[in-house]
């Protein structure tokens, strides 16, 4: 690997772990919202990775991906929630599951603002100058799409089953109540079948096509 490529691995990770840093705070703020305190008891209301870190959604699932795919994400050890402390349970289930994923849309959000300045320059200077922050800036982008649209397909325990479960009640716990003893080895199969690299394809494909037809 050579000196390039380290540094863009080291930017995908950074980037990578104050994402899910984020992503797992909100869904710690979002369960304080409708009375729960279990997560803001245990610290997880914090940008502090080491607080969020999964062994396998934080480091091997994105090595793998990136070995097998070339993308690089994952995600952090799920938030405790305790839905009996809440107010509404089923509400605040629909809420603090699609936390996670809203709060890296909105991070994505804020790289496209930060590109959309780059591209105009910062104090006369040209984006190539800026270079490095335009570099991250991509990679916040990219990072935080991938993971919103990753955590939101609906297999426990990522965001989106929370999310359908919600909406559809009952029926759809009970599914998931069942593949949740599967779902770290769904995950593992569906990597190495390419099917996540083809559900996240499009999302990279429209921003690519974005990029070109609007920032250049």
């Amino acid at each position: 690997m050579d000196a390039v490529k380290i540094v863009d691995v080291a930017i995908y990770l950074a980037v990578l772990l104050f994402a899910v840093s984020f992503h797992e705070s909100a869904h710690a703020w979002s369960a304080l919202q409708f009375g729960d305190t279990t997560a803001k008891d245990l610290g997880r209301i914090s940008l502090n990775p080491i607080r969020h870190i999964d062994p396998f959604g934080s480091v091997v699932l994105p090595l793998l991906l990136y070995y097998t795919s070339g993308l690089l994400f994952g995600y952090a050890k799920p938030t405790p929630v305790n839905l009996r402390n809440t107010r509404n349970p089923r509400l605040a289930n629909l809420v603090v599951s699609a936390a996670g994923p809203v709060s890296n849309f909105l991070l994505a959000i804020l790289g496209v603002f930060a590109l959309y300045v780059l591209r105009r320059g910062i104090g006369g200077q040209s984006p190539r100058i800026s270079g490095p922050l335009w570099d991250i800036a991509i990679s916040v982008v990219r990072v935080n799409l991938a993971l919103a649209v990753f955590n939101l397909l609906p297999i426990p325990p990522l965001d989106g089953s929370g999310v359908v479960a919600s909406i559809l009640g009952a029926p759809a716990q009970r599914v998931f109540v069942v593949m949740a003893p599967f779902g770290f080895l769904l995950l593992i199969l569906l990597s190495s079948m390419g099917v996540l690299t083809r559900i996240l394809g499009p999302v990279f494909s429209a921003f690519n096509a974005w990029m070109v037809r609007v920032l250049s």
